[in-house]
């Protein structure tokens, strides 16, 4: 297996510090707001990686921060006249719910700024202790130019930042690039003791001290967006490295930006959507096959009609699963077996992914499958045995639902529903044929989009449309 690491801008075999254990830290979400569909391409490709990993036999430590105490979290407080707890419980709480809908596994630790504190204070003790932190009334500073290999992983040159940086003067400072590491209380905020005095911790000490306190100080992957690059995880690397004098992370991953006309997707610029917003019209697998059929450190530009097409491009699979599903239920025990090479497609998937988890390769070798399966099967579908769907489902469950989580072999089925229930939905079923029989697809497709938001899926085939009502969480 191979992984770009970004530090050092190329591929690289690897190779776990203990395997088969694999330490991994993502960066997660500031909790003041509902994260929007540019946040949620980090967490889902993290989150294929992370179960392409345990696939491939590693047990893995995934740990993604929260935090919660930053200035948009005070802003936002102060703008709704409540206190900073009560936005950050609402928005973690908001974010819990939104990754259970898109099927992302939890991680085995969420720390929090707020809960770290001795850590973080620690830490910045070290610091000091090294001259590599100094204090200016109750205001800490990193001092950079204490640590020789500042830039190391943007490719930053510190001569060239001090003289072109954009960064705020502040006659306190040593140099104008050093970055706060505890920053002295102000009206109207939180705050925790310290030696420095009352004060809060800045961004990037919070995440050096967690990832230290739960995955040790020296980790196999650190991965987030690729904006975070500089100079949130340059600035982790200098004072995690400089408290320790170890290397921080062994491979770093960063993920592409979602664009908007090839502008980035971010709340400060307003063109963005909420991933709970696009989840009321998109199921999380059409929005992770989205997602999938681009490399996870390449731009993507968002538009509805690719997610349109995401959506319908996974309808030949769902259809197949049924056909899988059909088949094993038939229980025909004492039927013909095809001749079906199902390692050719497991050796393509693995071969893709072990290619720095290209998931674009990794979704075709899915699609190839489901056509190849469906020509073997052809009108004999009632002729195979069982147990030939089941090696079907088998290669799908471990790749395409575990994996990729484009597709879902575990859904519950509501048996029972009102009559009332069943007519309107086949008077919506009706008049989508009718939408797509005048070549309005455009409409046929969104009926079929909202009755899926609703938890009702269809099933189109040469029969007629079908239906089923799934629970929806």
């Amino acid at each position: 297996m191979q992984i770009y690491n970004t530090i050092s801008r190329k591929k690289e075999d690897f190779v776990p510090l203990n395997p088969p254990n694999v330490n991994m830290y993502v960066c997660g979400p500031t909790v003041y707001d509902y994260f929007h569909l540019g946040n949620a391409r980090s967490f889902l490709m993290a989150d294929v990686i992370r179960k392409y990993l345990e696939y491939k036999g590693y047990k893995v430590k995934f740990a993604m921060n929260l935090t919660d105490v930053d200035d948009k979290i005070i802003k936002k407080a102060n703008e709704q006249n409540t206190d900073t707890k009560e936005i950050t419980e609402k928005y973690t709480q908001a974010f819990f719910d939104d990754i259970k809908k898109l099927r992302i596994k939890k991680a085995d630790i969420y720390p929090k700024a707020t809960e770290h504190m001795a850590e973080i204070t620690q830490l910045i003790e070290k610091l000091e202790e090294k001259n590599s932190a100094y204090n200016v009334d109750g205001n800490v500073f990193f001092n950079v130019s204490n640590f020789q290999e500042y830039g190391k992983l943007s490719g930053k040159k510190l001569d060239e930042l001090e003289s072109g940086a954009r960064v705020e003067i502040n006659k306190d400072k040593k140099n104008p690039l050093d970055f706060a590491l505890w920053k002295k209380v102000k009206p109207d905020e939180p705050y925790w003791e310290s030696k420095w005095g009352n004060g809060r911790p800045g961004w990037h000490i919070e995440c050096s001290a967690m990832s230290q306190k739960h995955l040790g100080e020296t980790i196999d992957i650190h991965a987030g967006g690729s904006d975070l690059i500089f100079p949130h995880h340059e600035n982790e690397i200098a004072q995690s490295e400089g408290a320790t004098g170890k290397p921080f992370v062994k491979y770093w991953i960063h993920f592409g930006f979602l664009n908007i006309r090839d502008e980035k997707m971010s709340k400060s610029l307003g063109n963005f959507f909420t991933t709970r917003e696009v989840l009321k019209h998109y199921s999380a697998e059409s929005i992770r096959h989205f997602f999938n059929q681009t490399h996870y450190a390449g731009p993507l530009n968002y538009s509805e009609d690719l997610l349109e097409s995401a959506q319908r491009g996974l309808e030949k699979i769902n259809n197949f699963v049924e056909e899988i599903k059909e088949g094993i239920l038939r229980n025909k025990k004492d039927g013909i077996t095809p001749e079906f090479d199902i390692d050719r497609y497991k050796f393509a998937f693995e071969n893709a992914m072990d290619d720095d988890f290209n998931t674009p390769k990794a979704t075709a070798v899915i699609f190839d499958f489901v056509r190849d399966a469906n020509k073997t099967i052809g009108d004999k579908k009632n002729e195979i045995n069982s147990e030939f769907y089941i090696t079907l489902k088998n290669f799908l469950k471990s790749t395409a639902d575990d994996v990729l989580t484009i597709l879902s072999f575990d859904e519950k089925v509501i048996e029972e529903s009102s009559s009332l229930q069943n007519n309107l939905i086949e008077l919506l079923i009706k008049l989508r044929n009718e939408a797509r029989q005048e070549k309005n697809f455009k409409l046929g497709d969104k009926i079929r989009d909202e009755l899926n938001a609703m938890g009702v899926q269809l099933k189109d085939s040469k029969e007629g449309t079908s239906y089923k009502i799934v629970k929806v969480d």
